[in-house]
């Protein structure tokens, strides 16, 4: 197990979490606007975005939830790991200059599938503003010196 290189199947348990927090900027919701290509005024135009129900800009859903993904590639179960589905519930907005909280936590391990369910939250200020589950395919030490084997026994027939 090494956190810095992210965890194997192997080193997962129910119960292990990891988190980041991040305070969105204004260039954030620019910048997230120009790359998805979602350009809705509630989130870049203030005065629009005051005549609606959440009286003032909102950042993008998507890109509160996109903390979610940072932790599971940079902290758990960390590099190598490919999401196979995600749940989201959004609860409330996130406005500019929110620090957003994201969280994830074990909730189950499916070692012969290499599969791990997480809890999934975000949260400002300790308000729950989304919350959901993923599914994330990880990667296997077991898996890895297989395949290594394999390959020198190929290498030593080939000679």
């Amino acid at each position: 197990m090494n956190p810095q290189n992210g965890y194997d199947i192997e080193d997962l348990a129910v119960g292990m979490s990891a988190e980041t927090a991040k305070t969105i900027t204004e260039t954030d919701i620019v910048l997230f606007s120009a790359v998805s290509t979602d350009v809705n005024a509630v989130h870049l135009d203030q005065e629009y975005a005051q005549t609606t129900q959440f009286g003032g800009r909102i950042a993008h859903g998507m890109l509160t939830a996109s903390l979610l993904s940072a932790v599971m590639g940079n902290r758990l179960p960390g590099p190598g790991v490919i999401y196979v589905s995600q749940s989201l519930r959004f609860r409330a907005p996130v406005r500019p200059g929110d620090t957003v909280r994201a969280k994830v936590t074990v909730k189950q391990v499916i070692a012969e599938r290499c599969r791990v369910v997480l809890d999934t939250v975000c949260t400002v200020n300790g308000k729950v503003v989304i919350d959901g589950e993923a599914t994330v395919m990880t990667t296997s030490r077991a898996k890895r010196e297989t395949a290594a084997r394999q390959a020198a026994a190929a290498v030593s027939l080939a000679s």
